[in-house]
């Protein structure tokens, strides 16, 4: 997965992280835990604050 794979990265992480809400995650973690997640191949300091906003809102959707 690369930072552009929005989607998938919020399928992961609903996956792997059902119990969290992703409404109250910080940028900070959800950074970590994006490139900590298996097949996440990409540069990891390209996650910038607009690709970590579009991966929450993504991972919101995808938990409710």
């Amino acid at each position: 997965m690369k930072w552009t794979d929005v989607n998938d990265i919020a399928i992961a992480l609903a996956e792997k992280y059902p119990d969290l809400d992703p409404g109250i995650v910080r940028f900070v973690d959800l950074h970590n835990y994006v490139v900590d997640l298996d097949g996440f191949d990409d540069d990891h300091h390209r996650g910038g604050e607009k690709v970590l906003e579009a991966i929450q809102a993504a991972w919101i959707d995808e938990a409710e």
